[in-house]
């Protein structure tokens, strides 16, 4: 059984081989429970989430996910994760896959795949909201798939990470800057992307221009929000599954207050992949997106990576 570090894990995982990996992936199918909450600490919010999913005759695999928001005042990650492959024909465990950067990179790279549907061909500026371990790649995965891209604006809550991740990004030639105003920033975006663990919306929809594609990514249990009502009143609202549905604040909170009804969802993003619904049907109309991750993508991304390893060992490389 191989043991797939973060480091061979991101090799694995270019943008440009991972969005197609999984835009192939959810327009196939795979066998995909809904993922298991197990609350660890009720008081320090800490959360075990297994999430499963297979193909027929291929690969079986299982992320185990441990969510502890509280780690962020100690300066730790709030989630820690690991990847268990094995072959679906025999049941027999073929790699450990660092978790943590397999979920980083199919997370941003799935709104990436969804921005492909949704956002304008000709968009140019695009907004990071949050500049932590998601948000970090969020400019690289969206710069994969629209090419017009030119404008990168950051914003964190702690200015300093902002400007950090600004700087990286200017470093590797981007034009980006870090940004303390977000209405203002969210007005001239033409893509928002949120990768936040916010408890009560930060993006308001009175901020969005005519024509913006809105991601959410952060967000995923029903005490989780980043955006407000008017958001989802004012586009036209996508998600990855229809868990989103269930376990979503970005969604939960409309549909209770009636402002969001299920019926209003435009699609899913496997229903986007194989053609079975519309993307954006105009330049002006507002799109939001919203994911609250799914097993399929974790499979499809380690699929990848397994295969990469297996190259490399056959080949003899370190």
């Amino acid at each position: 059984m191989l043991n797939i570090t973060a480091a061979e894990t991101a090799r694995a995982l270019p943008f440009e081989v991972l969005v197609p990996a999984l835009r192939e992936g959810f327009a196939r199918g795979a066998h995909t429970p809904a993922r298991h909450h197990h609350t660890i600490d009720e008081a320090a919010d800490a959360t075990l989430l297994l999430m499963p999913s297979w193909t027929d005759g291929e690969y079986l695999g299982v992320k185990l996910v441990n969510v502890f928001p509280a780690n962020s005042a100690a300066g730790l990650p709030a989630l820690s994760s690991a990847y268990v492959l094995a072959d679906a024909a025999t049941g027999r465990h073929l790699a450990v896959i660092d978790g943590n950067e397999l979920t980083r990179r199919r997370t941003v790279a799935t709104s990436a795949l969804a921005a492909s549907y949704l956002a304008r061909p000709d968009s140019r500026t695009l907004l990071v909201v949050g500049a932590g371990h998601i948000g970090g790649l969020a400019a690289d995965a969206f710069r994969s798939v629209l090419d017009g891209l030119r404008t990168v604006l950051v914003h964190s809550r702690t200015p300093a990470h902002a400007e950090r991740l600004a700087g990286r990004l200017r470093a590797g030639g981007v034009d980006a800057r870090a940004v303390t105003g977000l209405a203002e920033a969210a007005a001239e975006a033409d893509v928002i992307t949120c990768a936040t663990l916010a408890a009560e919306p930060i993006v308001r929809g009175a901020w969005l221009a005519p024509g913006t594609h809105l991601d959410l990514v952060g967000g995923f249990r029903p005490g989780m929000r980043e955006s407000d009502d008017e958001c989802v009143r004012r586009g036209l609202v996508y998600i990855d599954t229809p868990v989103a549905l269930e376990e979503s604040g970005d969604l939960t909170r409309p549909i209770a207050a009636g402002v969001l009804a299920r019926d209003d969802i435009a699609g899913t993003l496997p229903q986007l992949c194989r053609g079975e619904v519309p993307g954006r049907p105009d330049a002006d109309r507002i799109t939001v997106f919203k994911a609250v991750g799914s097993g399929l993508a974790d499979l499809a991304a380690a699929a990848v990576v397994h295969r990469a390893a297996s190259r490399r060992t056959e080949h003899g490389a370190p």
